[in-house]
C-alpha cells in the first residue's frame, strides 16, 4: 500500500438535506462519515475538517478559518496538519467508497510525473473530493491562489484542479456516489440491501460495530451454519458458528488477524465434519451404528 495522508472534509452546511447533520447520517447503520473513515483506514495521518463527533477510530480534528469558508479552505487548514508525500482528498458523504479505489488513486497519482488523479462519475464528470494528490504541487498551487484572491475563503475548486495536471480514475458506478438530498440517502440505503450486496454489507457493519479487524471466508461458515441445520437442527446453526468464533478466539489470543482467520476455518472445518457425521447417522438410522 502507498504510504498517504488523508483529509476527509466534513462541514458544510447541506441546504440540499435541510441542515441536517450529513457526516453522521447513518446508511447501513454506519455514520457515512465512519463508511468513508474505513475505506483508508491505511492512512498516515486522518484529518477531519469539521465539527468534532464521536467517530470509528481516531482522527485529527480542525476547522477551516472561516468556518463556512468552502471546500478551497477546508483543504488548506486539512494540508497543514499532513507530512506525506501523497494526501487523499475525500468528502464524508461517500458511502461505496472502498479500499481498492484509494490504492488506484494513489497508484494513478504518482505515475507519469502527475501531480494527482481523480475520480470521475459514470457521466465523465470530475470529483476532485474523491482524489489524490502529491502534496508539494498541492501546497503550491494552493498558495497561489490565497495570494491572487487575498484567501481561500469562498473559492470553488476548479480553480485548484484546473492548475494540476491531474490523471482521471473510472471507479466504476458507484465509488463517486455522493448523498447531497434524502433522495440520495434513499437511494445508497436501498443499494446496501440488493441481494447481492447485503451480506457483505451486513458483516462488515458488525466488524467495525465490534472492532474486529478479521477477514473470514464467509461462505465457509454460511456452509457450517446450513449443515448444522440441517444435519442437527436449525436452532442448531447460530450456536455453531457462535461456538467457532469463541473458539477461535481461544485458539488465536495475543496472535494477529491473519492467524485469527485461519483459527476460524480450522474450527469451522472440525465442526462441520461433526455436523455431516450426525447427518450421516440420521440418514442411515440403526444401520452401522457399530461403525466409527
Amino acid at each position: 500500500m502507498t504510504a498517504y495522508d488523508v483529509i476527509v472534509l466534513a462541514g458544510g452546511a447541506a441546504k440540499r438535506l435541510g441542515g441536517a447533520d450529513k457526516p453522521a447520517v447513518r446508511v447501513g447503520g454506519r455514520a457515512l462519515l465512519d463508511r468513508v473513515l474505513a475505506a483508508c483506514a491505511g492512512a498516515g495521518v486522518t484529518v477531519v475538517v469539521g465539527g468534532r463527533r464521536p467517530t470509528a477510530r481516531p482522527v485529527t480534528w480542525t476547522r477551516e478559518v472561516p468556518q463556512g469558508g468552502g471546500p478551497l479552505a477546508a483543504l488548506g487548514a486539512g494540508l497543514r496538519l499532513t507530512t506525506a508525500e501523497r494526501v487523499l482528498v475525500l468528502s464524508a458523504d461517500l458511502p461505496f467508497l472502498g479500499a481498492g479505489t484509494v490504492e488506484a488513486l494513489l497508484v494513478a497519482a504518482g505515475e507519469g510525473g502527475r501531480e494527482g488523479a481523480l475520480c470521475t462519475d459514470p457521466d465523465g464528470r470530475d470529483q476532485p473530493l474523491v482524489a489524490a494528490y502529491r502534496a508539494e504541487p498541492l501546497r503550491r498551487e494552493l498558495a497561489l491562489i490565497a495570494t491572487e484572491h487575498g484567501s481561500l475563503a469562498g473559492l470553488p475548486l476548479r480553480l485548484l484542479t484546473a492548475e494540476l495536471d491531474l490523471a482521471r480514475v473510472d471507479a466504476g458506478p458507484h465509488a463517486a456516489f455522493d448523498c447531497d438530498t434524502w433522495d440520495d440517502i434513499a437511494a445508497a440505503r436501498a443499494r446496501i440491501r440488493e441481494h447481492g450486496a447485503v451480506l457483505d454489507e451486513w458483516i462488515t457493519s458488525v466488524k467495525n460495530e465490534l472492532g474486529i479487524e478479521l477477514d473470514v471466508d464467509t461462505g465457509v461458515l454460511l456452509d457450517l451454519a446450513r449443515d448444522a441445520a440441517h444435519g442437527v437442527a436449525r436452532p442448531a446453526a447460530p450456536l455453531t458458528t457462535f461456538l467457532v468464533g469463541y473458539a477461535a478466539a481461544r485458539a488465536s489470543a495475543d496472535a494477529g488477524p491473519e492467524a485469527a482467520a485461519a483459527a476460524v476455518a480450522d474450527a469451522a472445518r472440525k465442526v462441520t465434519a461433526l455436523a455431516l457425521r450426525w447427518e450421516a447417522e440420521a440418514d442411515s438410522g440403526g444401520e452401522g451404528a457399530g461403525t466409527p
